[in-house]
């Protein structure tokens, strides 16, 4: 059994999809301050086969003896946290707490009850404004924000927490920017308010719910002067997990991987092709640039494909079609 934090999670819940196709049993513990329990019956609809939930949060300690108590555990896979660079200027605090405070007591409950395999959620965004391009493992971290801090906290006391104990078997992955659905169109990314990301935003702005795309610079040194960046479908993502997890079952040690499709799309490259996905016309202004936001940023993805087999397979129209058809599901089971 695979126990899964945050596994209601837009991240999260696409990998449960993965990990139960392939035959893991799975515990989700989510505290749903950002998603949704009604995840887990879709989860179930789409394998046809029910996860455990259990609604509870990593810095409960009591609450993850219990658990680790009653089951047997082969890995933890680790998704639960806050996750919006804006908000994190504001929150530093919170931030630390649920991402740094959170991580620590899951790994000393999974060292107190002797799970050593762990597949933890990290970010590009540990990079920030990497000197060359595409962003290699070896990339030196400098992450512009508490978000992206916070996880680089969390890899660097996984670091030191295998070099204190060799029984440790972790992966840390770095995604890039997921985008997409499940192509059943039950599961998807659903930000609470204003979205945080590009393909949600224009998703929204397609369907009539918001008036206008902002695109915030025209002027960066890429073929169109907007800003570009390496979108992943979110079941390559997933399934990159799973190769994570079969890879790290039999390698001890901590071993870090981009997971990215090498390929950097613009902002206008989006756009168009949501249009052309959607049937829709896309309003947009062109706004100055923000403080920070980088011209270009995308993966060398080469390490992953080398030891895990993994590599992206989806496509920008693939991308754009299933966000479509998750952005008119919401629509429908909204009304």
């Amino acid at each position: 059994m695979i126990l899964v934090t945050g596994g209601c999670g837009y991240i999260g819940s696409h990998t449960c999809v993965e990990l139960l196709s392939a035959g893991y049993e799975v515990t989700i513990m989510d505290n749903l301050c950002n998603s949704k329990a009604e995840v887990v019956g879709n989860i179930a609809r789409i394998t046809g086969k029910t996860p455990t939930f259990v609604e509870g949060d990593i810095r409960d300690a009591q609450l993850l003896d219990q658990l680790f108590a009653r089951n047997t555990f082969r890995a933890v896979m680790h998704f639960a946290g806050l996750k919006s660079p804006g908000e994190s200027m504001s929150q530093p605090a919170r931030y630390y707490e649920n991402n740094v405070q959170g991580s620590l007591a899951l790994f000393q409950a999974m060292e107190r009850h002797s799970v050593l395999q762990l597949v933890f959620s990290s970010t590009a965004a540990v990079y920030g404004n990497a000197s060359a391009l595409p962003i290699r493992e070896d990339s030196p971290p400098q992450p512009p924000n508490p978000y992206g801090r916070s996880k680089h906290m969390v890899e660097q006391m996984l670091g030191d927490m295998v070099s204190a104990n060799l029984a440790w078997h972790v992966s840390i992955l770095r995604y890039f920017n997921p985008v997409g659905a499940h192509k059943s169109g039950l599961i998807g990314e659903r930000p609470a308010g204003v979205p945080n990301n590009l393909m949600p935003y224009i998703a929204q702005v397609a369907a009539g719910e918001r008036e206008c795309l902002a695109i915030f610079g025209n002027d960066y040194p890429t073929p169109d002067g907007t800003g570009v960046r390496d979108y992943i479908h979110v079941v390559d993502l997933a399934a990159g997990h799973i190769k994570a997890l079969e890879h790290l079952l039999k390698n001890a040690g901590v071993h870090i991987y981009n997971l990215g499709t090498g390929r950097g799309y613009s902002v206008m490259e989006m756009l168009r092709a949501f249009e052309q996905a959607s049937g829709r016309n896309i309003p947009f202004s062109i706004q100055p640039r923000r403080a920070g936001d980088v011209a270009a940023s995308y993966a060398d993805p080469q390490k992953a494909e080398r030891a895990l087999g993994w590599k992206a397979i989806h496509g920008i129209n693939e991308m754009c079609i299933d966000t479509w058809r998750w952005q008119q599901n919401i629509a429908a089971t909204s009304v």
